[in-house]
């Protein structure tokens, strides 16, 4: 299948741009040791607030961190941190985050840049905060790639809302039917049908194609796949 009557493509960033359980689970790690202060046992019941195994390092496709924001991951760890103010822990977990190492499923740099070169719009749209998504994407050397970035406080209701997914279009200047939205979780995808965009699914988050299927024209192992359905 190639797609044709594209302009724009629109990305998730976690399990998208990047693999998400090779990024995600050592900062999930650190966070809980440091806010249980190693006491084991609070760490463990923050962990299966977040369906992570601290044993094996490992989420569960269950987890809400997946597809959620950072006020998600807030109001569940804050259940067992009641002496810590909600917005402090927001601050916390969006500044520790935006430190977390990202590790891309392909090299990002070609592959972008080749698709720039086609004549796309580049952009990204993320359930996690804007500030820590720059921080990510410029530490990956890609961030001037993209026209806009867009977070789940960047003003627009979070995914699986569309409305994200409309701002970014009417901030490109494009028609939400000739953007193509990319992602790794169903939030992403039932967004980006609600949009009336083409929707395509990788496989680089914990959703596997069988949980994509459904709500995506295509599913793909990854990204760098995407330059062989673009016509």
């Amino acid at each position: 299948m190639k797609l044709t009557g594209i302009s724009a493509l629109l990305f998730d960033k976690d399990g998208t741009l990047f693999d998400f359980s090779a990024s995600w689970a050592g900062w999930v790690s650190s966070i809980l040791d440091d806010l249980s202060e190693g006491n084991a046992q609070h760490a463990d019941a923050m962990a299966e607030s977040l369906h992570f195994d601290r044993q094996k390092h490992q989420f569960a496709p269950t987890s809400p961190v997946i597809a959620g924001t950072v006020d998600d991951a807030a109001r569940l760890l804050g259940t067992h941190l009641p002496h810590m103010p909600r917005p402090s822990l927001v601050a916390y977990l969006c500044e520790t985050s935006a430190m977390a190492p990202m590790i891309p499923p392909v090299p990002l740099v070609p592959l972008l840049t080749g698709l720039q070169q086609r004549g796309l719009i580049l952009g990204v749209a993320t359930n996690d905060g804007e500030m820590p998504a720059r921080a990510h994407l410029t530490r990956a050397g890609i961030l001037h790639l993209f026209s806009h970035v867009l977070g789940y406080d960047s003003g627009f209701t979070p995914k699986p809302d569309p409305a994200m997914l409309l701002g970014y279009a009417g901030l490109a200047g494009v028609a939400p039917e000739t953007v193509v939205m990319v992602g790794d979780s169903t939030h992403d995808l039932v967004a980006g049908r609600a949009a009336g965009m083409t929707t395509i699914g990788v496989l680089t988050g914990l959703a596997s194609a069988d949980d994509l299927a459904p709500f995506a024209d295509i599913v793909l192992p990854d990204i760098g796949h995407l330059p062989d359905i673009l016509a």
